[in-house]
This record gives C-alpha cells, sequence and structure tokens, in this order.
C-alpha cells in the first residue's frame, strides 16, 4: 500500500515545533535510506529523554514518513496537546485495563494502511545509568509477527543530554550547544519467527533481536562499546543473545 499523505495538522505541529530545535540544537542525522518509501512499516526506537520523541520525529517526518506514536492515553484529554495527539493520528495506549489491546489493533489497522508506527520498545525512559536501552516489552514484537512489516530499528542520543532522563537530573541544559544524533539501521530480521505460534517465549525472542539491534546502532552513535547485558530495572538482567541461544529473561510475562 502507498504511503500516507502527511496531512494539515501534522504539517502545523512541525511549524511550531520545528524552529525551536533547529535554532537550540545541531543533527547529524544518519540512515534516512533505511526508512521505506512506500507501506506500512513499524520503528523501534530507545527512550533516555522527554525532549527525544520531538528528536526522532523531526528525523523522520524529514524523510516524508511520518510515524503515528503510541502515547498514554491521558495525554489524549489534555487541552490543545490532546488535541493535536487525535488530529495528527496518534494512538492512546490504555495501560491496565481493558481497553489495552486497542492500541495493538489500532497499530495493526494504521501498518495495513501503510502508515509508519513508532514503539518505544522499553515502555518508558531508561533506568539504565549510562542510558543505553533496557530489556524491551513485547508488544511491538506482537505487532512486527502479526503484519510482517519491516521493523526499522533507531538509535537516538543527545536529547538525554539537554533533558536527563531522571527527575534529580532534570533541568534544562542547552548550553554548549548539543548535537541531536538519530541513526536509522536497515530492517531487523524476525523471518525466523513468522511460522511460529506467538508464544510469551516467540515474543520475548524476537523482542530480544529488536533490542540488540536498536543497542548496535546506539553503540555506533556514541562511539563507544555497548554493554555486554541488557539493564532490567526490575532487577534481573538479560544477557545479549548469543548465535543460536535464545534470551535468558524473567518468567513473567510483560
Amino acid at each position: 500500500m502507498s504511503r500516507r499523505r502527511i496531512g494539515f495538522w501534522y504539517r502545523l505541529v512541525a511549524a511550531i515545533a520545528k524552529p525551536p530545535l533547529l535554532a537550540l540544537f545541531s543533527r547529524d542525522w544518519r540512515g534516512m535510506e533505511n526508512i521505506p518509501t512506500e507501506g506500512g512499516f513499524i520503528t523501534a526506537v530507545n527512550h533516555n529523554s522527554a525532549l527525544d520523541p520531538l528528536s526522532y520525529a523531526h528525523f523522520q517526518y524529514n524523510t516524508g514518513r511520518v510515524p503515528r506514536f503510541l502515547a498514554k492515553a491521558p495525554l489524549f484529554k489534555t487541552p490543545i496537546v490532546g488535541m493535536l495527539l487525535r488530529r495528527t493520528g496518534q494512538i492512546p495506549v490504555y495501560r491496565e485495563s481493558s481497553d489495552a489491546a486497542n492500541a495493538f489493533r489500532s497499530a495493526v489497522d494504521a501498518i495495513d494502511r501503510g502508515e509508519c508506527v513508532a514503539f518505544y520498545p522499553e515502555g518508558t525512559l531508561t533506568r539504565d545509568p549510562d542510558h543505553w536501552p533496557m530489556q524491551g516489552k513485547t508488544g511491538a514484537a506482537r505487532v512486527a509477527l502479526l503484519t510482517k512489516a519491516p521493523v526499522i530499528p533507531v538509535a537516538q542520543w543527545g536529547a538525554n543530554e539537554a533533558v536527563p532522563p531522571y527527575a534529580k537530573e532534570r533541568r534544562l541544559r542547552l548550553f554548549p550547544r548539543k548535537t541531536l544524533k538519530v541513526k536509522a539501521g536497515p530492517p531487523v530480521d524476525l523471518s525466523e519467527f513468522y511460522d511460529r505460534e506467538p508464544t510469551v517465549e516467540v515474543l520475548r525472542a524476537a523482542t530480544q533481536v529488536i533490542m540488540e539491534a536498536i543497542t548496535e546502532l546506539l553503540a555506533e552513535v556514541r562511539g563507544e562499546p555497548a554493554p555486554a547485558e541488557l539493564y532490567d530495572r526490575r532487577g534481573v538482567v538479560v544477557e545479549q543473545r548469543e548465535s543460536g541461544a535464545g534470551p535468558r529473561e524473567p518468567e513473567e510475562s510483560k
């Protein structure tokens, strides 16, 4: 299916958000050629700052393929912001309610219409002390295996230097001028999971592949080696997948 037009409301938000981003930050964007030009797809993005959704959206907006974010449902009830979220086609997520599955159905529908749906697989701002990606939740993998849409890993760095992720650090640090770095990688190969029943174990294994792709990209962006293990905010570490071996994760479902 062909791409959906960006639309008036998305262009309006871009017209509001882009000038301060251009004025306050430098940009280092790489991998735009990996964003599909046609058809529905998924992006899986690391999350280390309250500012990074704007940084990533700016990057992808300039490719001509705008992302549809999964956003917390309460945001849709706030004045102005809620209206803009609805008008730009963002997808509300109702956590721990009977409506929680609606977000996944909406994501699948958007992909079937030829749109991009952006997932933050960590589910929240990273708690890793050095701002590396954490263990991921399985939502992106679930939608990917259902739709077989391309999954594009995206790593970003720099927004966290201007707006750190933790409350005790969260003060604006605009100077010296920060560089917002975003890199999109080639599609993650999940074909080994396509013909398997989407059990908890399969979804976790697919999620591990996605998170490792994001982490590898971030290591390139940061210019330093990634940690050998993924951080688990519940206190359990997930080992990076070895060739031919599955991930080791806690038994409870995500």
